[in-house]
């Protein structure tokens, strides 16, 4: 996870500039800039899957429910909804003054076409609209058909527009997290006669596309910049202070340090290394970014199919070290594969401190299982290559950390494969072309599922492709089961599945650390879901 230029309208000099941010005195209170090491991806929400294109989505665009100044769930695009008894119809009510930037009414249409288009392009997160998530009536065939689904067969989706302010949704079965997957960038409307006039343009320039939301995307300069004004048909625009926002994009993180020192910025993510220099300072922030950072091993390949050999990688990581010595971030030591604080059972205890322990470093322990995989696989001596990416701050860090801690091993040796985030998911990972991968995921919705469904066979991110029939059979028991206590049983009895089979090994839970100047109030920054909410943002 996940997310003024030089616009005319706004000719902001850097002279102007300097009194903004960290350093001085903030001058102008109208424009929030915003410095990120990652970059915008794409902003087609049926296609994107990262958490920077989540923040400018977000930034523009709203979905039958919102985030408050609080981070908890509320009714945006609709305003209000009815529940069936059985849970399983959702009847949402539009907001009659909700409108689109070009004028155009937000309609129940525009849900319906976007849901069917994420399904119909086999989008990254069409999965999320089937039992793996939001269990939309119908989804899971639909998703399976994909690119080959026709118009008649996706009409038969469990979405439909009574009218052009009511949309129903009709569940296979009831989902508890349902209303808060509905703020979720997946679920976002799009305007078909817009998408539809723009073709293959849609989403790729600021030309292409609309808003419903508090802003516009007026400027994006891939890999630079991404600038966004107020927008006046925003029908909660009274509430939205801010008149410009700022990105500033795939900016390493001195460099966003040293821009928000000078005053050039009002709100720049740092690295562990930038930690000890900032501590302590009204301006340095410590979060849980909640993100899992973990090892994805490619069941598929000879040597890390081998159950003894994960095992071996698995505890020869120093996971309390890394977290103190390398990234000194507040990212803890992770126990399992769904994080600590994401969510609570219904008797209030945390998922983790029910589930237990996955995870412990014990070198002797861990020479013991690589030579037991040794001999099972007829050799003396294996090579491991490790993927990761070097712009994913800080993956360069922990990968150099692992390979140190993995080449104290007896008979394994650990080759460093760096390359790009785009390069690493998208060549390598989804092709199936790696060994060892060190990776992460951010929680899309406050439940285990959101983690537990990557192990599932077929799921779209399950990129080892890791199978096991009786998790998988868990799985579908969760996804019906309506006992929550029961449901809560399930999953712990999934993840002890997954853990005790290494099907990942995870790292740390990551924290966070930023710069945000002492005029900046109002921005919402949350674990789950989208990282930003700028709608509330406020400069003195």
């Amino acid at each position: 996870m996940k997310k003024l230029g030089r616009v005319a309208a706004v000719a902001l000099s850097a002279t102007m500039l300097a009194g903004c941010g960290g350093a001085g005195k903030k001058t102008d209170t109208s424009t929030f800039r915003f410095a990120s090491e990652l970059d915008i991806m794409g902003m087609d929400s049926s296609v994107v899957d990262d958490g920077m294109s989540f923040n400018a989505l977000h930034a523009i665009t709203e979905g039958l429910e919102g985030l408050d100044k609080n981070g908890k769930t509320v009714n945006a695009v609709a305003q209000s909804y009815k529940v069936s008894d059985d849970r399983k119809t959702y009847t949402f009510k539009l907001r009659k003054d909700a409108k689109w930037s070009n004028g155009d009414d937000v309609t129940a249409n525009d849900f319906v076409y976007a849901w069917q288009r994420i399904i119909k392009n086999a989008g990254n997160y069409a999965y999320m609209y089937g039992s793996d998530g939001a269990n939309i009536l119908n989804a899971d065939d639909l998703i399976k058909k994909g690119t080959t689904a026709t118009q008649a067969e996706l009409d038969t989706l469990g979405v439909k527009a009574q009218d052009d302010k009511t949309l129903v949704v009709t569940l296979a079965a009831p989902v508890p997290f349902f209303l808060d997957l509905m703020t979720f960038p997946c679920y976002y409307p799009i305007n078909q006669k817009f998408a539809e006039k723009a073709g293959k343009d849609y989403a790729t320039k600021p030309e292409y596309l609309l808003s419903n939301g508090p802003f516009v995307m007026k400027k994006w300069t891939k890999g630079k910049s991404a600038d966004f004004v107020k927008n006046d048909k925003y029908y909660d625009a009274k509430d939205v202070k801010l008149k410009n926002l700022h990105f500033d994009l795939a900016m390493k993180p001195q460099s966003a340090s040293a821009n928000f020192d000078s005053g050039r910025v009002d709100y720049a993510t740092i690295s562990s290394d930038l930690v000890d220099k900032y501590k302590g300072k009204d301006t340095y922030k410590s979060f849980n970014e909640g993100y899992l950072f973990y090892l994805e091993p490619n069941t598929k390949d000879p040597v890390m199919a081998n159950k003894n050999i994960r095992k071996a990688i698995s505890l020869a990581v120093n996971r309390k070290q890394l977290c103190s010595d390398v990234l000194k971030d507040g990212s803890k030591e992770a126990k399992g594969f769904v994080p600590a604080q994401l969510s609570q059972s219904p008797d209030g205890k945390d998922f983790r401190s029910i589930a237990g322990s996955f995870t412990k470093y014990d070198e002797k322990a861990a020479q013991e299982a690589l030579n037991a995989g040794l001999a099972e696989l007829g050799k003396s001596e294996v090579t491991v290559q490790l993927l990761y990416g070097t712009d994913e701050s800080p993956m360069d860090s922990v990968a150099e950390y692992v390979q140190g801690n993995l080449s104290k091993l007896k008979g394994l040796k650990v080759e460093m494969s760096a390359t790009t985030k785009q390069d690493r998911i998208n060549n390598r990972m989804k092709g199936g072309n790696f060994q060892l991968a060190v990776t992460r995921w951010g929680p899309d919705y406050a439940d285990p599922t959101t983690y537990l469904n990557l192990l599932s066979t077929g799921n779209s991110n399950n990129y080892g492709q890791w199978s096991n029939a009786q998790y998988d059979a868990l799985m579908k028991q969760i996804q019906t089961e309506s006992d929550a206590s029961k449901r809560y049983d399930l999953m712990v009895q999934a993840e002890k599945i997954g853990m005790d089979d290494m099907a990942d090994i995870p790292l740390f839970e990551k924290g966070g650390s930023a710069l945000q100047a002492t005029s900046v109030s109002g921005l919402v920054h949350k674990a789950v879901g989208v990282p930003y909410t700028f709608k509330f943002v406020t400069l003195k």
